[in-house]
């Protein structure tokens, strides 16, 4: 049994919500691309998360997927986090995903 992150995303979070404006402390415009996913975190049921996608990146097709370890990033402070950008790798079982 796998031990990885699993994240799951369904037929119809295959889109993605994009959002952009104007910074008012800046005033430099801004953008941010995500996608619904599930996480499953060993609770009974997956939780709703949002995969962080750079510009001009395709959504990820329904399937489950792993997250891929260059996801994460140690901060200034050595603390572990998520980086700015969320690879997806497709898991073993979903022969469909790695074409």
């Amino acid at each position: 049994m796998s031990k990885a992150l699993i994240i799951e995303v369904f037929k119809e979070n295959e889109s993605l919500d994009i959002r952009e404006g104007v910074s008012a402390k800046t005033q430099k415009p801004w953008k941010m691309i995500t996608q619904i996913g599930y996480a499953h975190t060993g609770d009974k049921f997956p939780i709703q998360m949002k995969i962080k996608m750079q510009d001009g990146q395709p959504f990820y097709p329904a399937g489950k997927y792993e997250l891929s370890p260059s996801s994460l990033t140690v901060n200034p402070y050595g603390d572990l986090e998520l980086g700015r950008e969320m690879i997806l790798i497709p898991c073993s079982g979903n022969p469909e995903l790695n074409k």
